[in-house]
């Protein structure tokens, strides 16, 4: 089952972080990012959070269960959707201890070679001439 539409935007609302908290659809499901860092994913209308030292800051024991088939276990913070102040300092908090997101490498163009017409250019031929 896919996540709803309806359930991002109430994450979303709940947060109440404004623009510093975007939602992407990834993979058939959402990942939230937090000023560019990726913090959480919505899968099956449920809310995962990485799993940062902010957790056990803030004493908060989550239930833990894998997102997806074959994915590690990830804290479940669907309880935190009833209190949005917790929410918004632990995506905050734990968005503050991740890593700065990479920068994307810019794509070379490639300038296309002109191809060269088959057969002789005008040196070619000239070189080729037998002088004598």
């Amino acid at each position: 089952m896919a996540t709803a539409p309806g359930f991002i935007e109430h994450v979303l609302d709940t947060a109440g972080l404004g623009d510093r908290l975007t939602a992407r659809k990834m993979f058939g499901e959402y990942g939230f990012h937090f000023e560019g860092k990726f913090i959480a994913l919505a899968c099956d209308d449920s809310l995962f959070v990485k799993a940062t030292p902010a957790l056990e800051r803030h004493g908060l024991e989550l239930p833990r269960r894998p997102p997806y088939s074959g994915a590690k276990p990830y804290p479940v913070a669907d309880q935190l959707l009833d209190d949005p102040e917790a929410l918004r300092r632990l995506l905050i908090d734990s968005a503050a201890e991740l890593p700065p997101p990479k920068q994307k490498k810019k794509q070379n163009k490639k300038k296309k070679k002109k191809k060269k017409k088959k057969g002789a250019t005008p040196a070619a031929v000239e070189s080729r001439t037998p002088r004598g």
